[in-house]
């Protein structure tokens, strides 16, 4: 197992390395943290094409000492155009994950690189976009080279994306998945950021880009027009807060389903986890039955704020989450039902010599999105409003100018000890349940971040990898744990060793005394950067 790796002046990790390194390089220049993430957010959308890009949308969490963190919630709406009649019309039931049908909603992420940009500025960043921009317009022009999750994803998914519009132009090498280890180049989307480093993060909607973005995405037959990219404007928002018994912990407010990744770690923490043995079965069990309680509050109320009929603030009250923890048998799995399905999404994190800190998620949705490269630009888009129901009477009905619901939480908590903590994971509902691993192995049972992101995880339900809504547990439990769990009612499936089903999690400390710390996922093609 990797050693955690530790600095002072500045750290960052991400599920691809280059990622890391370039936000690390942008703190050596005297970035700061937030600088650092607009260029490992950059970097990584031309990196690891597969499971972002700046086609998606993206959530941050900002922590800023001596003042109360915020977010950044750059998640694009529906367009004016899709409405349910609007699909119904073309004989369909559902709105489907694949083609211009999918890429329905705003592109969100790079207005939140811009309001991340003018909150850097106040904070005394000097770096241009220019520099944030110069490693992803350099690999992209230059070249990667492949991932074996890339080829490997591109592999599974290839014959849902044979023949969506620009998809094999772009991503394919003479009809196939690039080979690991070759060189993969991107001179279209070099060009879309060059554009960006010149004329502005505004132009992505409302400028030259926009117009182009506007003209291909009618030509693959999307809703989305050009008022609904010149509509779009990225949030601050106040984050959510759980007080734990070891700090205050935030995520994001809803489209999110942040209020689930702190209601599991507030039942948990009434439940007394940290007197469990975390070896053993009753470790995961309660873990998985919390999950279980909370994603039947999130399947109840978590949509569009704008529609929401409770605030989802008041969701993580002392006396709900009471009465949730007092619902699960610690001898007994509680009925499941299903999760909400499959994601593709990257978390990273960064924490400056100043003690500011990001916690930062970017996604396409599914597996390169709706599938969808604009012709011009090369930018893939995302499908996360494939998540919308085409009945009216659903949570999350379509609606023109309704944003979807959204997997993606980043996390962030400052610990009574004086330690700040960013975590994270990608994989759908599996993002709240390593939320909860990580956050637990560390904070509770005093693991380093590096062995407790190591150490083997479970995901109950669907995610990017697997469709099945089973309790899945990677291979390296113990029989005694596996067969326990099994005893007490959880459909358990085995999967890999080190299995990118449970997800690419990530965590980053910073002490009292400015020592930061951290872990990235040996499932990920990751790192960790520090000076």
């Amino acid at each position: 197992m990797a050693q955690p790796y530790r600095g002072t002046r500045g750290i960052a990790v991400a599920p691809h390395a280059l990622a890391a390194q370039s936000a690390v390089a942008v703190m050596r220049e005297g970035g700061n943290a937030l600088e650092a993430m607009i260029a490992a957010a950059a970097t990584i959308a031309v990196v690891y094409p597969h499971m972002n890009s700046i086609g998606g949308d993206a959530f941050w969490l900002v922590h800023v000492p001596g003042q109360p963190p915020s977010a950044i919630d750059a998640c694009g709406a529906a367009a004016e155009a899709a409405t349910i009649d609007f699909y119904r019309a073309q004989g369909l039931g559902a709105i489907p994950f694949r083609g211009g049908l999918a890429a329905n909603t705003v592109a969100g992420t790079v207005s939140g690189w811009a309001l991340a940009a003018e909150r850097a500025r106040v904070l005394g960043g000097r770096l241009p976009l220019a520099r944030l921009l110069d490693d992803a317009i350099h690999y992209a022009r230059d070249g990667i080279a492949v991932t074996r999750s890339q080829t490997e994803t591109t592999r599974q998914k290839l014959d849902g994306l044979r023949g969506v519009p620009g998809f094999e132009a772009n991503f394919l090498v003479k009809g196939e998945p690039p080979a690991t280890g070759t060189r993969f180049r991107q001179p279209r989307i070099a060009a879309t950021l060059e554009r960006l480093a010149r004329a502005g993060l505004d132009d992505f909607y409302r400028g030259d880009l926009a117009r182009g973005f506007a003209a291909d995405l009618q030509a693959v037959g999307s809703p989305l027009a050009l008022r609904d990219l010149e509509a779009h404007r990225a949030q601050w928002r106040e984050p959510l807060r759980l007080r734990h018994s070891r700090g205050t912990l935030f995520n994001m407010p809803a489209p999110t389903q942040g209020v689930v990744s702190l209601s599991i770690l507030g039942i948990l923490d009434r439940l007394g986890l940290d007197r469990v043995d975390p070896d053993s079965a009753d470790y995961v069990h309660l873990c998985v039955e919390a999950v279980k309680q909370a994603f039947a509050v999130r399947d109840r109320y978590v949509t569009d704020p704008k529609y929401m009929q409770v605030d989802a603030q008041a969701l993580l009250d002392g006396a709900r989450l009471d009465a949730l923890a007092a619902r699960i048998d610690p001898r007994r799995a509680a009925p499941w039902g299903q999760g909400r399905g499959p994601a593709d999404t990257i978390w990273m994190g960064a924490i400056d010599g100043d003690g500011r800190a990001v916690s930062f998620i970017q996604s396409l949705y599914h597996e390169y999105g709706s599938g969808v490269v604009l012709d011009g630009s090369g930018v893939n888009w995302q499908n996360r409003g494939c998540s919308f129901s085409l009945d009216a009477r659903a949570l999350n009905s379509l609606r023109p100018g309704r944003k979807p619901f959204h997997t993606l939480n980043p996390a962030l908590a400052l610990l009574d000890d004086g330690r700040t903590m960013v975590y994270g994971n990608m994989g759908g509902d599996g993002q709240p349940q390593s939320q909860s691993a990580v956050f637990t192995r560390t904070v509770l049972f005093g693991m380093d971040p590096q062995a407790a992101i190591d150490a083997p995880r479970w995901l109950l339900g669907r995610t990017w990898g697997l469709p099945s809504d089973t309790l899945k547990l990677e291979s390296r439990f113990p029989p005694r744990v596996v067969e326990e769990l099994r005893a007490r009612g959880h459909e358990v499936e085995l999967v890999g060793a080190y299995d990118e089903t449970v997800g690419h999690a990530g965590c980053l400390f910073r002490d009292a005394a400015g020592v930061m710390i951290g872990g990235y996922d040996p499932r990920s093609d990751g790192g960790v950067a520090a000076f």
